[in-house]
């Protein structure tokens, strides 16, 4: 496994790290999810990506049963906050209450002290920037959290928080986490510099679009997918993606490696990412995302690979 340093930060992360969306806490039974997390961690993984709104606080609760029986100082561990976790009122958003309270709760949950990194799950039109920078920095203060970043925020949203920090002598966002594969390249086109400009990390979710780039619908769609089962996937199940998908499963096959291991390459190509979140329900499916950390591109191959993709971001 490789690591890099979250923007300009000290921290290391695996470049590639493991995810609960979905899984753990949800779908994946918790004596399952000890034998993925056990074997992402002797794998080299040392970054595990959580948020409270994981099947409602039951992936921090099962990961953290997990967790305490590994060295706290050999992970980086992350959660986030946004989405309503109750009726209450103000048990949502990103206001200095909603933020003090949270994470307290998500500790609890992960049996642990602190939080290496603290998202704001999602920009939050209803609380002032200024509110929000103020408050991450006094958690970062009292030692509940090293680092604090943000998911899903447009440039605008990020220079902001930069220049409330900047002002008030407050940490700054030290990690973007937005959505970003093959198939969704829009992060390029302002996230990306945004973030090279302030020194701000990029840990990228939905690497694999849900599945879209193993290549598993290649011939169809199975019974028992996702793809079958839910509509967030129809964007991505068209037929001019899959043909795209297709082709770069023979680039793949013709480096001997699988159409997942090619795409986590392909976003590992671009230094300013500093990890690639990825879900596992098997430990097949850890294994082989871990083996993506030792595969390098050649600049040629990333040329082939760009002119399938073509120039729609």
């Amino acid at each position: 496994m490789k690591y890099r340093r979250l923007g300009n930060a000290g921290l290391k992360v695996s470049e590639i790290s493991i995810g609960g969306w979905l899984t753990f806490g949800g779908s994946v039974d918790p004596s399952m999810t000890a034998k993925i997390l056990g074997r992402a961690i002797d794998g080299g993984i040392n970054f595990i990506d959580l948020a409270d709104i994981y099947s409602r606080g039951e992936a921090e609760k099962v990961c953290g049963k997990i967790l305490k029986n590994y060295n706290r100082s050999d992970l980086v561990i992350s959660s986030k906050l946004f989405w309503p976790m109750s009726d209450n009122i103000n048990d949502r958003g990103l206001s200095r209450k909603h933020i003090f309270e949270s994470i307290d709760k998500t500790l609890t949950r992960l049996n642990t002290d602190y939080l290496d990194v603290y998202f704001c799950h999602r920009y939050d039109p209803e609380t002032e920037v200024e509110e929000v920078v103020r408050a991450m920095d006094d958690l970062i203060r009292q030692g509940k959290v090293l680092y604090w970043g943000t998911s899903v925020w447009e440039p605008p949203q990020l220079d902001d928080a930069v220049k409330w920090a900047h002002k008030y002598n407050c940490y700054g966002p030290q990690v973007e986490q937005p959505r970003y594969n093959m198939l969704d390249r829009y992060m390029e086109l302002g996230v990306l510099p945004t973030c090279r400009r302030n020194g701000i990390g990029l840990v990228v979710w939905s690497p694999l679009a849900q599945g879209v780039l193993t290549g598993k619908y290649n011939d169809g769609i199975p019974e028992g997918t996702r793809g079958s089962s839910t509509e967030w996937l129809k964007d991505d199940l068209t037929e001019e993606k899959i043909a795209k998908v297709r082709e770069l499963t023979e680039i793949a096959s013709e480096l001997g490696i699988t159409m997942a291991q090619l795409a986590l390459a392909w976003i590992l190509r671009l230094k300013e990412i500093s990890s690639a979140i990825t879900g596992a329900t098997t430990i097949e499916h850890v294994e082989a995302n871990i083996a993506a950390s030792e595969v390098e591109l050649p600049v040629e191959i990333v040329n082939i690979i760009d002119s399938i993709l073509g120039q729609d971001i």
